[in-house]
């Protein structure tokens, strides 16, 4: 299975109104990162212990719209192109941790600051199927 690719039976296939295993998987864990707290593709995959950064990605395109979806970012916490409002808007709101950009920065928007923000399950993460 290539990296970039979701299990066969993908939104796509013959259960088009079923969601796959993993991305109910990546979803369930994108639900339990607390406000404010953010984790990085591939520290979702690691949880889970499966896929990588892009399978975690293609899962949050495909899928993510119904869940707190600005808490899976980068791993530099540069904000989602092409969402970078809408996400600024539920960091601020959530009290997520940031840096402001410097002047060089392309947009002036701020990054998500990795170091304050990162999730690492916690508690919560133990017990995890």
């Amino acid at each position: 299975m290539s990296e970039e690719s979701l299990p066969k039976d993908d939104a796509h296939g013959e259960h088009a109104d079923t969601l796959p295993e993993y991305a109910e998987r990546v979803l369930d864990v994108t639900e339990r990162i607390p406000p404010g707290r953010v984790m990085t593709y591939g520290d979702v995959a690691e949880w889970l212990d499966e896929g990588g950064p892009r399978q975690v990605g293609r899962v949050m395109s495909l899928y993510g719209g119904a869940v707190p979806w600005w808490r899976v970012v980068r791993a530099d916490g540069v904000l989602l192109p092409g969402h970078e409002l809408e996400a600024l808007g539920h960091y601020r709101a959530e009290g997520t941790p940031l840096k402001q950009a410097g002047r060089a920065a392309e947009g002036h928007l701020p990054r998500v600051d990795m170091r304050r923000a990162r999730w690492d399950g916690g508690e919560r993460a133990e017990g995890h199927t």
